[in-house]
C-alpha cells in the first residue's frame, strides 16, 4: 500500500513556540506544523490578528499569547504559558523581525532606527533562545530554529540595519549550537530570500527597478512563504536530527553565483 504523505505526522506529539506567528512565514508555519500532529502557541504584538488565526485553525491545536520580543518578561511568560499547557516545549521558532525604512547612504540612517532594528532582530532571538533553551535543557532535547535572511550572508540587498541583525543572529545560531548540544538541543538559522509581501512592500515601491523582480538560480519558480515554512518544518523535525548550527539558506541559487560574471554570466541580473 502507498503511503499518502497527507497522513504523515511529521511533529506528533510535538509543541511549538512561534514568535511573530500572526502572519506571514509565522502564520504559515504555525498551520503547517499543526497539519503535521504539532501544538503551537502563537506569540505575537497583534492581539486581534493572534487570536483571529488560533481560531481559524482550532483552539484545540493553537494558542496565542500577546508577547513583545524585546521584554524579557514577555518571553518568559510565553514559554511558561507553553510550559503549563502543554507539559514541553520541542520546537522554538524566533520569526519576529522588523524592517527599517532601509535608507541607502549611512549617513541618513539614524541610531535609533538602528537599534530599534537591532532590538527586534537579535535581542528578540537571543531573548527567545534563552528561555527556550531553559525550559528544553531539563528535557535534554529540542529544536530552535533562528529565522534569518540572505542578508545574514550576502550584503548590498537591504539595510545596513537589517543586514546587520541577521549576519547577528548566524553568529548566535554557531554559538548557541556550540553550547547547547552537550543537551541534546539543536539550533539552526533559516535563511530565505525576498519574498514579496506587506513586510517588504516599502522596498518593491521605493525600489521597482530592483525587487519587482527578484534574480534567482531557478527560473519559473517564485519563492513563497510556504516554501519557508517546509523548511522550518525540515529543521523542526526528527529528520533534521544530526543538523545543527546550519544556516540553511533558501535562495533559489542567488547567494552561489554572480550573474554579471562567469561562465552561466547573463545579460542582467533582473529579467
Amino acid at each position: 500500500m502507498e503511503n499518502n504523505s497527507e497522513d504523515v505526522s511529521r511533529l506528533r506529539m510535538k509543541v511549538a513556540l512561534i514568535t511573530g506567528g500572526a502572519s506571514g512565514i509565522g502564520e504559515a508555519t504555525a498551520r503547517l506544523f499543526i497539519k503535521h500532529g504539532a501544538k503551537v502557541v502563537i506569540a505575537d504584538i497583534r492581539d486581534d490578528l493572534g487570536h483571529s488565526v488560533c481560531k481559524d485553525i482550532g483552539l484545540d491545536s493553537a494558542t496565542f499569547v500577546y508577547c513583545d520580543v524585546t521584554v524579557e518578561s514577555d518571553i518568559e511568560n510565553a514559554v511558561n504559558i507553553t510550559l503549563a499547557k502543554y507539559g514541553r516545549l520541542d520546537i522554538m521558532l524566533n520569526n519576529a523581525a522588523i524592517v527599517d525604512d532601509g535608507k541607502p547612504n549611512i549617513l541618513d540612517n539614524d541610531q535609533s532606527t538602528f537599534e530599534r532594528v537591532m532590538s527586534v532582530n537579535v535581542t528578540g532571538v537571543f531573548l527567545g533562545t534563552k528561555h527556550a533553551a531553559r525550559a528544553m535543557i531539563p528535557a535534554r532535547s529540542g529544536s530552535i530554529i533562528m529565522m534569518g535572511s540572505v542578508a545574514g550572508s550576502i550584503a548590498g540587498i537591504i539595510s545596513h540595519a537589517y543586514t546587520s541583525s541577521k549576519h547577528a543572529i548566524v553568529g548566535l545560531t554557531k554559538n548557541t549550537a556550540a553550547e547547547l548540544g552537550q543537551y541534546g538541543i539543536r539550533v539552526n538559522c533559516l535563511s530565505p530570500y525576498f519574498i514579496p509581501s506587506a513586510f517588504t512592500a516599502k522596498y518593491i515601491r521605493d525600489y521597482p527597478d530592483k525587487y519587482s523582480k527578484v534574480y534567482s538560480n531557478l527560473k519559473g519558480i517564485v519563492l513563497r512563504e510556504q516554501d519557508v515554512a517546509e523548511a522550518a518544518l525540515f529543521l523542526a523535525s526528527d529528520e533534521a536530527s544530526y543538523m545543527s548550527g546550519h544556516d540553511l539558506i533558501l535562495d533559489g541559487g542567488f547567494s552561489v553565483i554572480n550573474p554579471a560574471f562567469g561562465l552561466f554570466a547573463r545579460a542582467s541580473p533582473i529579467e
